[in-house]
C-alpha cells in the first residue's frame, strides 16, 4: 500500500519554478502565479495565510521540524515536500528554502523555490515518508510521535553514513 495522499496528483512541468516568501512565523507575504495555480488558489487567497494551508497529510512532521529548525537557525535546506491544494489534491516539489535577511543580517522571513522532483527521487522519498508517518501514528501524544519519527530518520541517516543534506541531494 502506498502513501495516503489527498485527491489527484497534480504534476509540475519540467522547468516550472514555484516561488513563495513568508515572514518569520510562516505567513505568506508573496507567491508567484504558478504557486497559486498549482495549489488551486488565487494569489490573494494565499497572501497573509499560513504556509501550512498547503500542508499535506502525507508530509512527515519530523521533516517539517527539521526544515523549520534549519532555516530558523539561518541555514538553507533542500527537501522533498508533498503539498495539498485548495481542492484537496496533492503535488510533489523539490524545495530549496533560505532565510531572508535585513541589512544587519537579521532573519526577516524565508524564501522558497520549488521545482519538479525527479521520479527516481520520489521512489526513495515516498516509502521513507510513509514509514515516518506510520511511526508518528503509533503514538497518541503528538510530541512523542514527532520524537519517534525524528529518531527513526536520524537512525536511517546514520545507517547510511550521511547527513540529511547529503542524503537529499544524492537521490
Amino acid at each position: 500500500m502506498g502513501l495516503a495522499l489527498e485527491g489527484t496528483e497534480r504534476i509540475m512541468q519540467d522547468g516550472d519554478l514555484i516561488v513563495s516568501k513568508t515572514d518569520t512565523k510562516g505567513w505568506m507575504t508573496y507567491c508567484n502565479d504558478l504557486c497559486a495555480s498549482i495549489a488551486e488558489y488565487e494569489i490573494d487567497e494565499m497572501i497573509g495565510q499560513p504556509h501550512s494551508i498547503i500542508r499535506s497529510k502525507g508530509m512527515p512532521r519530523c521533516v517539517f521540524k527539521l526544515l523549520w529548525d534549519r532555516i530558523a537557525a539561518g541555514h538553507e535546506i533542500f527537501a522533498f515536500v508533498v503539498n495539498k491544494s485548495k481542492n484537496n489534491n496533492h503535488y510533489w516539489v523539490f524545495a530549496h528554502v533560505t532565510p531572508s535577511r535585513d541589512e544587519e543580517g537579521n532573519i526577516t522571513g524565508y524564501h522558497s523555490n520549488r521545482r519538479k522532483p525527479f521520479d527516481s527521487a520520489l521512489e526513495v522519498i515516498k516509502p521513507l515518508y510513509k514509514a515516518l508517518i506510520a511511526e508518528e501514528a503509533k503514538y497518541k501524544n503528538r510530541k512523542e510521535g514527532l520524537a519517534a519519527s525524528t529518531a527513526m530518520l536520524t537512525s536511517i541517516l546514520q545507517e547510511k553514513g550521511v547527513e540529511y543534506d547529503e542524503f537529499i541531494l544524492a537521490i
